[in-house]
């Protein structure tokens, strides 16, 4: 009777489980609050950021523009809102964790010929450039738990050379040119980024904003997993021979999931997709063949990621004081 009584209980239970979504729960993910990256911030000695520096707080611009500066380890915890009169320049092993309710307007955050830069559970907003744009052979950057919308330029570019990045858990909002990866298609500019611009986005959140999420050019293996599209123009662009590997993403009302060419740029790019879901959207373009990613990674079930992403992505999901030790 035990045995029969036991097999009853697992059942009910897996049943209980498969009910979660139809149930309107969101589901859950223990890798939405992880302290380490995954993708391609993790390879070749990984991203730590400001570990084994010295920890201070920050409230306003001044304050920020010396606690970010410099080669030196440093973590730096964001206070409140600042409002910035110019672009703040990160230096090398840097880790910038938002506080509740931190947030940057006016400008945002510039890695330029730096590495081994971390930001999190920031809002950044209403930027007269990018929120956070990355250049200049920048190496090892991780952005995770942002929140990043209505800025004049891009939301988080990346391009000239820069190279080990994963950009996750990050709500993207009320904006148009979101994510560039590769900034020309001119010869010069492909000589420059060949072998590099290799980006991980995962588990992102692109909240009908429009297009670049991202637009791709001349890197690979540029990996795009588990994210979630909604009500958006276009979800994934692969341009100048890059090469994308798209898997595991819900589009929700996207009317182009992911194109092999765009706009002026006279070379198509690569692109292999498996295993997303489309819903109210255009076909899925692919073309021609993606290497392999050289990291580990787990896909979650794309039909989840309606309830997954909303509820894990963006900031106050992590905490500055939980992060510090990572």
């Amino acid at each position: 009777m035990r045995a029969i009584r036991f097999v009853r209980l697992s059942v009910a239970l897996a049943l209980s489980l498969s009910l979660l979504p139809a149930l309107g729960l969101a589901a859950e993910s223990p890798r939405a609050t992880e302290n380490e990256p995954i993708g391609w911030a993790s390879v070749d000695g990984g991203t730590t950021g400001g570990k084994g520096g010295a920890t201070v707080s920050v409230a306003d611009e001044e304050a920020l523009r010396l606690a970010v500066a410099g080669y030196g380890p440093a973590t730096v915890i964001v206070r409140g809102k600042i409002t910035l009169s110019k672009k703040v320049r990160v230096g090398s092993n840097k880790t910038i964790l938002g506080d509740a309710g931190a947030e940057l307007t006016g400008f945002g955050l510039h890695l330029n010929k730096v590495e081994n830069v971390i930001i999190r559970n920031l809002s950044i907003h209403d930027s007269a450039d990018d929120a956070v744009n990355v250049e200049g052979g920048t190496r090892h950057v991780w952005i995770d738990h942002c929140d990043f919308a209505n800025c004049h330029d891009g939301l988080v570019d990346i391009k000239h050379g820069s190279d080990l990045a994963t950009v996750s858990w990050c709500r993207f909002h009320d904006h148009n040119k979101t994510c560039l990866l590769g900034h020309s298609d001119k010869a010069s500019a492909a000589a420059e980024d060949r072998g590099r611009l290799r980006v991980t986005y995962h588990h992102n959140f692109f909240d009908g904003s429009l297009s670049r999420h991202p637009r791709a050019r001349v890197g690979e293996p540029i990996h795009v997993f588990n994210n979630f599209y909604q009500n958006n123009q276009y979800g994934v662009a692969s341009t100048a021979n890059a090469g994308v590997l798209v898997e595991g993403n819900y589009f929700l009302r996207c009317k182009l999931p992911t194109l092999t060419s765009y706009g002026d740029s006279p070379e198509p790019g690569r692109l292999v997709e498996r295993q997303n879901v489309t819903v109210e959207s255009g076909p899925l373009q692919s073309a021609g063949e993606v290497p392999a990613v050289p990291y580990q990674y787990k896909l979650d079930d794309a039909q989840q990621l309606p309830e997954l992403i909303p509820a894990n992505a963006g900031v106050g999901k992590v905490s500055a004081s939980e992060s510090q030790g990572r």
